[in-house]
This record gives C-alpha cells, structure tokens and sequence, in this order.
C-alpha cells in the first residue's frame, strides 16, 4: 500500500499586497507561454493569483502592460478613434490639395510653352 502525503501551506501573519514591476509581469506573462507551463503552474510556483495573472497576458496582448510604464499617454479608445478620423481627413485634404498643386504647376508650364504667359519674375526659374 502506497501512502501519499500532501504538504499544506497556512499563511497565518498579515501580508500585504506585492507590487510587481512591468518587468516582473513580463517575464511572468512570457513564462505562461513556455512549453510545459500554464498560468495555474506559474501562478502557484510565484505564489500569485491565476486570475491576475489571466489579467495580465489579456493586458500584454491588447499592449497595455507595458504603455504606463513607457511614459506613454493613456487616451480612452473613442479619443483614438476620433484622432484617427481626424488624421485619415486631413490625409485625404492634402491629397486633394498635392493634386491641385500639381495640376496648377503643369498648366503653369503648358502656357509658358504656348506663351500664353507673360514672361513674369515672379515665375520660379526666371531672374531678370
């Protein structure tokens, strides 16, 4: 007959709450993903709840682990969206407005060729 004992731990002092750095999350986050592990290995091998660490990878996958910690400005997702719209507008408004310029500057020189032009200093190229 085969006896097996398992070992219990009993926290009985008052713990207070562990801070964990970015690169600490990191490196706990990246060894979920390693062959043989799993956030519940991981977790009880650091003493760590499942749950945060669940919490974690979710936070490293949207890439918000990392951002607070980089300095980087935190913007709720609607101001992103908006600033997007916003850049995509002005983009397709400078297009418009290359086109136009390029448009003008070709007209520009199909009248120089056919004179239709008077000569003016104010014509880039032309010093007199």
């Amino acid at each position: 007959m085969t006896r097996h004992t398992e070992s219990v731990e009993v926290v009985v002092t008052d713990q207070r709450r562990r801070r964990w750095s970015v690169t600490e999350k990191a490196a706990l986050v990246r060894r979920t993903y390693e062959p043989g592990m799993s956030v519940s290995l991981v977790a009880r091998q650091e003493g760590v709840s499942a749950g945060l660490l669940f919490q974690w990878r979710k936070l490293e996958r949207q890439g918000a682990l990392t951002a607070v910690s980089a300095g980087e400005a935190v913007v709720p997702a609607s101001e992103l969206a908006a600033a997007r719209a916003e850049i995509a507008k002005l983009q397709r408004v400078l297009g418009k407005k290359t086109l136009e310029n390029e448009i003008l500057k070709e007209a520009v020189e199909y009248a120089a060729e056919k004179k239709w032009l008077a000569r003016s200093p104010l014509l880039p190229g032309e010093d007199q």
